[in-house]
């Protein structure tokens, strides 16, 4: 019995069967998310890995996992976007140093020990690809005192900057000159002026002293040889004076401290902050130099401040320093 004969459309077909037939070796699954996609063609009896096709094609419709790194721009939007994705892994990581900055990583590796398998998958392992991050801006009044820290300034320049900065300055209370006060009276932040003041040997001025002073201040120098004589020995010890005096010849008695209130970090709290206040005579001219005392601690309590805030918002643990996974 003889067949009969294919027509030509029926080979066709025939063939297209025997072309496009496949057969799938591998693909993922819910006990093995990572194995690839792939399949055999009989047709040339080769292996093709189609993963990052199959990917690239589920990805087009809806991405299969939040990955991404938000930047915020305050305090309360990093603790609304922590609130808004957290989960039961979610971490906050902090740094003070050398910039203070918070990063929140939602997707970060579950809590417990890591399972070293050559065959499953550590089920607490996470990509920490979902972040936030909050660098902390400081402040312009504190960009503003920071610029001339230290720095030498004309008497003209210093008194400008005082007036400009007037709102800044807070005039020391009773208990910071002296004036007779109960002890159970003096606020803690009073406390530690007044050791401040004690460290460096210092006396607070009020903001009308310090802007009198960048306007009228004239210093003579008077100077003295002083002779002291060891009377066991004999020896005569001679050591050259200066002194500075006011025009009418007095010693002058000027305020080495004055204090300030601003935030370290734009719209945070104000800082109570002592600045070291000098003078130095350059030839007939003064140079003021002003100085904030400890300016790091100031910086480093409103980070700590704030990182305790976004922790009690969210909930979430925070640790200090930079996580180990995930984009930069």
């Amino acid at each position: 019995m003889t067949e009969t004969p294919k027509n030509i459309a029926e080979t066709i077909i025939d063939e297209l069967r025997r072309v496009g037939s496949y057969e799938i070796v591998s693909h993922a699954t819910s006990e093995q998310p990572l194995a690839p996609y792939i399949v055999s063609a009989p047709q040339d009896m080769q292996l093709h890995d189609l993963t990052d096709k199959v990917l690239a094609a589920a990805q087009s419709l809806k991405p299969i996992q939040r990955t991404g790194k938000a930047h915020l721009a305050d305090l309360d939007s990093l603790i609304e976007w922590t609130n808004r994705f957290k989960g039961a892994d979610t971490v906050i990581f902090g740094q003070i140093h050398p910039a203070p900055r918070l990063t929140t990583v939602i997707d970060y590796h579950g809590q417990g020990a890591p399972i070293n398998s050559p065959t499953d998958a550590d089920p607490l392992a996470n990509y920490g690809r979902h972040r936030a991050v909050y660098d902390f801006p400081v402040s312009e009044e504190w960009k503003r005192w920071t610029a001339i820290d230290g720095k030498a300034l004309d008497k003209d320049v210093f008194g400008e900057f005082i007036e400009a900065q007037a709102g800044d300055f807070l005039d020391p209370t009773p208990a910071l000159i002296g004036s007779t006060v109960k002890d159970d009276d003096i606020e803690a932040w009073e406390r530690r002026m007044i050791e401040v003041a004690a460290k460096i040997q210092g006396r607070f001025g009020q903001y009308s002293a310090i802007n009198l002073l960048s306007r009228e201040l004239k210093i003579h120098e008077v100077g003295h040889i002083e002779v002291k004589t060891n009377r066991d020995t004999g020896e005569a010890q001679v050591q050259f004076l200066t002194e500075h005096r006011s025009p009418d010849g007095t010693p002058l008695t000027l305020p080495n401290l004055f204090m300030i209130a601003i935030p370290v970090f734009e719209e945070g709290a104000l800082y109570r902050l002592a600045v070291r206040f000098r003078y130095r005579k350059a030839g007939s001219d003064v140079k003021f130099i002003v100085s904030i005392y400890n300016p790091d601690a100031a910086l480093r309590d409103a980070a700590r401040e704030a990182m305790a805030t976004a922790k009690e918002a969210t909930n979430v643990p925070l640790m200090m320093g930079i996580p180990e996974i995930g984009a930069a």
